[in-house]
């Protein structure tokens, strides 16, 4: 039996081989976007791999534009100083790293504001900053371009809530659909005359009638899309007791939901959010978002739930992407550049991955990239203490900021890349995360790492490995065809390495030459 089974049928996204990138496209300059919303306002600088960024800077400042617009009419007055305040603080920063110009959008408070106009006039006046002010469909737009930006080829629908409207946006195939806008956003619902009863019987009317709209069938991925539904995520996973508190790529259930729900409802949402370090401000809006949220899930009935920390300014990003450089694999794309950057032999992983694929060779196309970026990422932490050298590749690799990666294929990436420098996971602090793992692919991860510990020891070069696996899984053998020229390569140490391989897969060892 082959060490990776197939895991079934599933939607394959549509990503393009990266074996080969130009240079150009490896790299880009720092790319600064800012998105003024109706409860916070957000400047991000991008950097790293074209298609897979790093976060350089980031900032957030809750100024709460869209408090009191339903009934004034007008931005909030606190919120507007404190939005030119902050914006006037990011042009400043923009030109100390020297960006080129800031690409700023303002959402619903600033659209639907009587004073919107006047406010972005003074923003240019303080700042010199041009604010491009969004409909509620190409804010909806650029949310699930934002979505796609992690998850090429990505279904579903894209639900993405601000402080004063909520956006949907449909998925398919990597294809932007229909959208519509909502004023469900949380500053305005505080607003909805009728107290609880008031409240409940509105936002589900407004759900109800978006639902018609949208003819969505049951069934769909929904991808949550904003800091108020990150909030609830937070606090799922502190009732749950969940181990790994990345909010990317975290999933819940609809009885999760409605779990959480009356979790909130039963808590002291001061002491949770002390626990939690969720601002008050975000907080307070937490009980009106998840009454939305109750509503949307009872209604559009979806078969998956995924939170999404990437929305309108990661969407801005995305768009300035060509359609090739859009198609890439996100994952391998983060992978190669922190090779390129990191590694002692930058080149070599790709070798590597050609030197442990006979162990796996039913494993279907998404292990396949988990395995493909294990070996990219083989090398990346060799500046670390011995010491520590194990657990700084699981952290790299659990916590860091990549997309397209589940939380288990994180795990399984980490505890892979762990047992490429170490042999022992047992009584270390990553065993609570072994959790969400099976026990085969705990077992499958130890084996992949065990072999790159055994390959990065044939080092000729980063054009080939000197050794060949091939493993035959009715007879449990295990062969390592090492090349005459190498013969020297494979000592003491490598066998040793080799055998240890062949007893985590329960396989007999030997070396021909």
């Amino acid at each position: 039996m082959d060490m990776i089974s197939d895991t079934g049928a599933v939607r394959r996204a549509v990503f393009k081989p990266t074996a080969s990138i130009p240079d150009e496209t490896q790299t880009l300059t720092h790319i600064g976007v800012v998105d003024v919303g109706s409860n916070s306002v957000r400047m991000v600088v991008f950097d790293g791999a074209a298609r897979s960024p790093a976060y350089f800077y980031n900032e957030k400042i809750m100024c709460a534009l869209g408090a009191g617009l339903s009934e004034t009419g007008h931005l909030s007055p606190e919120g507007r100083a404190r939005a030119l305040a902050a914006l006037a603080r990011f042009a400043m920063l923009a030109e100390g790293m020297k960006l080129p110009p800031l690409s700023i959008v303002a959402t619903a408070a600033v659209r639907e504001a009587s004073d919107g106009p006047d406010f972005c006039r003074e923003v240019k006046e303080l700042t010199g900053l041009d604010v491009k002010v969004i409909d509620g469909d190409e804010e909806a737009r650029l949310s699930a371009q934002g979505v796609l930006l992690g998850w090429p080829g990505s279904y579903g629908l894209v639900c993405d809530i601000g402080g004063s409207s909520m956006e949907l946006a449909d998925l398919s195939d990597g294809e932007v659909g229909r959208r519509l806008t909502s004023p469900l956003g949380p500053l305005k619902l505080r607003e909805v005359p009728g107290g609880k009863k008031g409240l409940k019987a509105h936002v589900r009317g407004v759900v109800q009638t978006l639902h018609q709209n949208m003819g969505e069938e049951t069934g769909m991925r929904l991808f949550l899309v904003g800091g108020s539904w990150r909030a609830i995520a937070r606090i799922d996973m502190e009732r749950r007791g969940y181990p790994l508190h990345v909010l990317h790529e975290y999933r819940m259930t609809s009885r999760a939901v409605s779990a959480t729900r009356d979790f909130i409802e039963e808590s002291d949402l001061e002491d949770l959010r002390g626990r939690l370090s969720i601002s008050s401000e975000r907080m307070s809006l937490v009980p009106y978002a998840i009454h939305v949220l109750d509503n949307v899930v009872r209604t559009f009935r979806p078969k998956d739930i995924t939170v999404s920390s990437y929305g309108i300014r990661e969407g801005l990003l995305y768009e300035a992407m060509d359609d090739g450089l859009r198609t890439r694999d996100p994952l391998i794309e983060a992978a190669r550049f922190a090779e390129a950057k990191d590694a002692r032999l930058p080149g070599f992983g790709d070798r590597l991955y050609d030197f442990v694929a006979p162990l796996f060779t039913r494993a279907d196309w998404q292990k396949r990239r988990i395995i493909h970026a294990a070996c990219l990422l083989h090398d990346v932490s060799w500046r670390a203490h011995p010491d520590y050298r194990a657990e700084v590749c699981f952290d790299n690799a659990t916590r860091a900021n990549l997309g397209g990666l589940k939380h288990r294929e994180r795990v399984y990436l980490g505890l892979a890349l762990l047992h490429r420098y170490a042999s022992k996971r047992e009584g270390t602090r990553i065993e609570a995360l072994l959790g969400l793992l099976e026990e085969d692919e705990i077992r499958e991860a130890e084996v992949l790492g065990r072999a790159m510990r055994l390959g990065a020891m044939l080092w000729l070069g980063a054009e080939a490995v000197p050794a060949k696996l091939s493993w035959h899984p009715k007879k449990k053998v295990l062969d390592c065809k090492v090349s005459p020229a190498a013969g020297a390569l494979f000592g003491e140490v490598a066998e040793k390495r080799f055998q240890a391989l062949a007893a985590a897969m329960g396989a007999e060892g030997t070396v021909s030459r």
